[in-house]
Parts: structure tokens; C-alpha cells; sequence
């Protein structure tokens, strides 16, 4: 299908205009495709312009669209849209505040957070937040009184000092004067012996210092030879051995082993002092009666006789 050359200009001129349209709102500060809610509010004087951001906890998040007189109340009505995205209560605050110090203004949502969802075209309740401006104008009386305090007491310690510069007795400014030149002349003779000192003391000094250096470069070859030493092997077979004894300990303990039972069973240790007794008593025997075990060579027997306590004492 062949389009006539009557169609294609009324296309291009439509394109031409919606496109002027569009330019011409966008340089207004609008959009035409924007799908941000629309919200109003009102106050009892205007202070903002088209140009006046929306923000939240310091965040813009929208803008002022119309600002219009309603002469049935006298309050100047606001339209202002904020981003879809944005979901809060239609109880919350709409706040004029001061954006700088320059005299900007803008409005801030403080939020209700009650769960009741403002939409679009809703109207959301006003107040005024006093700027930094208004609040310095409040306070510039009582700063001009502290200011003129300030300079009084200024007045009156460059008076004192001023008379304290041109007393003439004793005891004013020459005799301190006087006083820190005595103390500058004996700072200086104590510097002037301090620095003879190092100068006599200028060989002992030097010997010091060398040797310094040399007991840092000894110790600096101590620490490498005990790193090369593999100390830390050492000590870690240390630690080994200290935890063998430590399990040989707790077997002894627990009674493991010959030398466990031996501390553990008391039946055992008293068979073994029974029998170191009877020992005792057999050596002793035989250093008195010696006789008494020559059978090997001797056919008579000779009983066994228990031997007295003078003998035990003795032995």
C-alpha cells in the first residue's frame, strides 16, 4: 500500500507538534509520561516556589506542582507529587522548613508510621518549622548584651594592663622584667655547664654508644643462633615429655602397672614390709648364730631361738 505524500506531511506535522508539547513541558519542569501521586496540602502564607523540593528524613523524593490562592479560605493551596515507590500514612505531617541559610525553603513528610495509606490525590495536614534564620533574629538581643559584656571586661584588662605597664614602683612590670632576666641568666649558665659537661664527658659518651651497638649486635646474633637452634622443636618436645609424664602420673594414680599397684593395693605393700621384716630378722639371725647354717658341713641341727630385744637394739 503506497501512502500519499498529503498523509506523510500530516504525520510529520503531528510528530512535530507533540514533540513541541513535550519540549515545551519538560522545560517546565514537568513530564508528561511521569506516573508519580499527586498529594495536596495548605498553609496560611506562601513561602515556596515551583522550584521547592519534597524530601523525607533529607531525601527528595518529589516536587512542588501548582501553587494557588484559594480566596474562599485565604490560605495558599499546595499540589506537590512524589515518587510511586514511596508508600506512607495520610496522618503524617507535611513540614515547610528552611533548606539554607540563603533563605531556600522546602517541604519535608514526617511520617505517622500508623498503617493507614496515604493515595494519590489525598490531603495531608501542615505545620511550620521555624528556620535558622528566624531563630538567630530571636536570639540576636540576647547576643548583642553577652557581646557587650565581652568587650567591657576587654576594656577593663587592657586598663589593668596598661597601668601595670607604666607603674614605676617596685613592684610593677620592671621588677618582673627584671626578675626573667635572672632566671634567662641562670637557665643559660645551667646550659652553658650542661653543654661542658658532654664536652669533657665527649669519649665516655662515644664509648657508651659503641658499646650499645655492640651488645644490640650480640643480641642480634643470640636471636638468630636460638632461631637456628630450632627452639621451638625444642619446646615442643618439652611439651611432649611434660604430657607423657602427666598420663604417667594419672596411670600411677589410677593404680596402673606394677608401681600403681604398689601404691594402690595396701594388702601387696604390707606383704612386702612382712616380708622385709622377715628378712631382717633372717640376716640378723644368721650374723648371731652363724653356726646355725654350717649343716653343709655339720650333721647336727641347730633350732632356731628368736632373738631378744637387747639384741634387736643393738643390730
Amino acid at each position: 500500500m503506497k501512502v500519499s505524500r498529503e498523509v506523510k506531511t500530516a504525520i510529520l506535522v503531528l510528530a512535530g507538534i507533540a514533540f513541541c508539547i513535550y519540549l515545551f513541558t519538560y522545560l517546565k519542569g514537568e513530564d508528561l509520561f511521569d506516573n508519580s501521586n499527586t498529594y495536596y496540602t495548605e498553609f496560611d502564607y506562601n513561602a515556596l516556589s515551583m522550584s521547592s523540593p519534597v524530601t523525607i528524613k533529607g531525601n527528595k523524593i518529589g516536587k512542588i506542582e501548582e501553587i494557588k490562592y484559594d480566596f474562599d479560605s485565604g490560605k495558599t493551596r499546595i499540589s506537590f507529587t512524589v515518587t510511586p515507590e514511596l508508600k506512607f500514612s495520610k496522618n503524617s505531617i507535611v513540614r515547610l522548613y528552611q533548606d539554607g541559610l540563603m533563605g531556600g525553603n522546602a517541604l519535608s513528610i514526617v511520617e505517622a508510621n500508623d498503617g493507614v495509606t496515604a493515595k494519590s490525590g489525598d490531603f495531608i495536614k501542615s505545620e511550620v518549622k521555624p528556620g535558622m534564620i528566624s531563630s538567630l533574629e530571636k536570639n540576636f538581643s540576647g547576643i548583642s548584651e553577652d557581646l557587650g559584656t565581652t568587650l567591657r571586661s576587654s576594656d577593663t584588662l587592657l586598663t589593668n594592663l596598661n597601668a601595670l605597664v607604666i607603674d614605676e614602683s617596685d613592684d610593677g612590670l620592671k621588677q618582673t622584667i627584671a626578675e626573667l632576666n635572672a632566671t634567662l641568666k641562670s637557665f643559660k649558665n645551667v646550659a652553658f655547664k650542661a653543654n661542658s659537661l658532654i664536652s669533657d664527658n665527649d669519649e665516655k659518651i662515644a664509648s657508651v654508644l659503641e658499646n650499645f651497638d655492640k651488645t644490640s649486635a650480640e643480641l642480634a646474633i643470640l636471636i638468630k643462633d636460638l632461631n637456628d637452634a630450632n627452639l621451638s622443636n625444642t619446646v615442643k618436645n618439652l611439651d611432649e615429655m611434660v604430657l607423657k609424664l602427666n598420663q604417667l602420673a594419672t596411670g600411677l594414680a589410677a593404680g596402673e602397672g606394677s608401681i600403681g599397684k604398689l601404691l594402690k593395693d595396701d594388702a601387696l605393700y604390707d606383704n612386702l614390709e612382712n616380708a622385709s621384716k622377715e628378712l631382717q630378722l633372717l640376716l640378723l639371725d644368721i650374723k648371731l648364730h652363724p653356726a646355725r647354717y654350717r649343716r653343709i658341713l655339720s650333721k647336727r641341727e641347730i633350732p632356731y631361738e628368736e632373738p631378744t630385744q637387747e639384741e634387736l637394739n643393738n643390730n
